[in-house]
């Protein structure tokens, strides 16, 4: 049966290093046409500032988009949420998305997520994920771990998260930074069962 509706995925952007990854992953989805709900948190908005000069306060992720890369059609749409917005649809189980993303992801996020202290939209929105057992791809940035990271870490795979590290490959011979990053997106897209054309698949 095809959907008549877009899929629905909830990107998270927390504090870790690699706010290339999430903007990657936003700009693909929105040209594949998925609808994107995005919630980053104080220090994810920080990153994307620091690493990507990108001020949500100040301008939007598509105008973004279109002075980085190029204005061109987009079909996907994107809604964005407050952190602090415990009373926002994303806390609630009734309220239906189809997976949740959250890249980059920090220790201290996964540590909420796997222990289900949910104090904040990001945290609560991947417990809900977890619960009632919706796709939930974690993309931690970290090094080096430590065994308190690393059982946290095995404990959201147990609950049902995917993990995703951000450690891109390099048999494809990427030319820049961004390429890094595709590997990434299109790494959690294809967990995701979304067909993309970020990366050649290897060949052998």
């Amino acid at each position: 049966m095809v959907r008549a509706d877009p899929l629905r995925v909830v990107v998270a952007i927390t504090g870790a290093s690699g706010a290339l990854y999430a903007v990657r992953l936003l700009k693909a989805g929105l040209e594949l046409g998925l609808s994107l709900d995005v919630v980053a948190s104080d220090y994810g908005k920080r990153l994307l500032i620091e690493e990507c000069e990108l001020n949500l306060k100040t301008g939007t992720i598509e105008s973004w988009l279109d002075a980085r890369y190029g204005a061109r059609e987009r079909t996907g749409s994107l809604r964005q949420h407050s952190p602090h917005d415990l009373g926002s649809v994303l806390a609630s189980g009734s309220q239906r998305w189809d997976a949740m993303v959250v890249i980059p992801c920090s220790m201290k996020t996964l540590a909420a997520i796997a222990h289900g202290t949910a104090g904040n939209l990001i945290e609560r929105a991947a417990d809900v994920s977890l619960k009632e057992g919706r796709p939930l791809v974690l993309v931690p940035r970290e090094c080096p771990l430590s065994l308190i990271h690393l059982e946290n870490l095995a404990t959201a795979a147990r609950a049902g998260a995917r993990i995703v590290p951000a450690m891109p490959a390099f048999y494809f011979k990427p030319r820049g930074l961004e390429d890094l990053a595709d590997f990434i997106a299109g790494r959690v897209l294809s967990l995701l069962g979304i067909e993309h054309a970020l990366y050649p698949p290897w060949s052998g």
